[in-house]
């Protein structure tokens, strides 16, 4: 009986490699999903943030793109494999580093993501608010309904499940790349050099160093897509079993090759129309790149697309942060010693986020900057030094010690997380 066991269990493994070598539609949806988290609302800040800082640190940023954020990514997919079957990152945590190590990190991990749900929610009501007001010329109706209707409308989505989520977003990726492409091959004949006069001009080693610190966090969290991480690593275990390191990583790699390949072509085009005064413009302005850029142009086309695209953006994004998010609070539910059933945990989490996320969309804060900014550090924490920290500490991870691509990570992230201090502190 053993012998047969061992002779089904080797035609399985044989049969494995054969499996992973067909990539299928789900991978493709997880691919998009990925993509639709990561590039978002931040997206249109990235030219006006990284263009500032000349020619030279945006063409190494443009290098370093890539490896910081799919090696780093894949830290922290791996990390989320290491664990059991089915469990999420928080569980994960606690499983490797204890009890209270595990509370710990599921706190920060919570509150690392939830402001900028919060920010996704304000930033929505806002976007509609005007594109009802300017471009369609209709009285929007009270802050307190549009913000309540259009947070129920993605929450309706998040009931629908998690696999939901991820196909909801996969659509809605496909127009966001269409408009991306379509404003930055818009903007071809109107390039002008722009931060190309500042080529010539190479900067000492210590100003270059200096601005590259001071714009690594910019780009890392451009790109990133943390809180989906989470159950992309649960979903592939599942499927893939042994096999889901090696599939999440090609999943992965096709991500980030999408979002770098699509943002750096958006972002090129940005700053090769504009100068870098009218760059600081923007940003002294608190405007997007696709406002200013259609104050800029005078367009009605721009003028009218613009908005429909920041929605799109925004809406991918609270979708994508709204999984890790609401892991977080499960969790924290669970550690405080109440255990709910399924439906009524999912019910309790959904109705917390609708009242708060309302809430904060209806008073509108001028605060969003400085709370994203507070959660930025303990984002670059989990995302870049624990998985590194784990490989060394955790057996279960030990298998890949020794690699280059980890002093790297590690690297990233003590200096995002450095700039990320610095910048509150001045």
């Amino acid at each position: 009986m053993n012998d047969q066991a061992k002779s089904v269990d080797q035609r399985f493994d044989a049969a494995a490699p054969a499996e992973l070598s067909s990539w299928n539609r789900q991978d493709t949806t997880w691919m998009l999903g990925l993509f639709g988290t990561a590039i978002g609302a931040g997206t249109l800040f990235l030219p006006i943030n990284a263009g500032l800082g000349g020619f030279w640190p945006l063409v190494i940023l443009a290098l370093l793109a890539f490896p910081m954020t799919f090696y780093a990514h894949r830290g922290l997919t791996r990390f989320v494999l290491s664990g059991r079957e089915g469990a999420d990152i928080t569980e994960v945590v606690e499983q490797h580093f204890g009890i209270k190590a595990g509370a710990l990190i599921t706190l920060l991990y919570f509150f690392a993501i939830f402001p900028i749900l919060l920010i996704y929610s304000v930033g929505l009501t806002n976007t509609v608010a005007s594109f009802l007001e300017h471009q369609l010329h209709i009285a929007p109706p009270p802050r307190a309904l549009l913000s309540f209707v259009l947070i129920l409308g993605l929450l309706a989505v998040v009931r629908c499940g998690e696999q939901a989520i991820v196909k909801a977003m996969s659509l809605m990726v496909y127009p966001f790349i269409v408009a991306l492409l379509f404003l930055a091959v818009y903007l071809i004949p109107h390039w002008n050099g722009g931060i190309l006069a500042t080529a010539s001009q190479v900067p000492a080693p210590s100003a270059l160093l200096h601005t590259l610190w001071l714009a690594i966090p910019v780009m890392v969290f451009s790109f990133n897509h943390s809180p989906i991480i989470s159950a992309f690593a649960v979903d592939q275990k599942r499927r893939y079993g042994a096999n889901a390191d090696e599939r999440s990583s090609q999943i992965l790699c096709r991500a980030h090759l999408l979002m770098v390949v699509m943002v750096l072509f958006f972002v090129f085009s940005c700053v090769l129309t504009l100068s870098p005064e009218q760059l600081a413009q923007a940003k002294d302005q608190n405007l997007s790149i696709l406002s200013y850029l259609a104050n800029h142009f005078s367009n009605p086309t721009i003028a009218f697309a613009a908005p429909l695209i920041a929605f799109v953006a925004i809406s991918k994004s609270f979708l994508g942060h709204y999984i890790g998010a609401s892991e977080g609070l499960k969790g924290l539910i669970v550690k405080s010693g109440k255990r709910p059933g399924a439906k009524t945990l999912d019910r309790i989490v959904a109705a917390f986020m609708l009242v708060i996320c309302w809430a904060v969309a209806t008073l509108n804060p001028s605060i969003l900057g400085m709370i994203e900014t507070i959660g930025g550090p303990v984002i670059a924490a989990i995302l870049f030094l624990m998985p590194m920290y784990a490989i060394r500490k955790v057996p279960a991870m030990a298998r890949y010690r020794g690699q280059a691509s980890n002093v790297f990570v590690a690297a990233v992230g003590l200096v995002a997380i450095s700039a990320l201090v610095y910048k509150l502190a001045v």
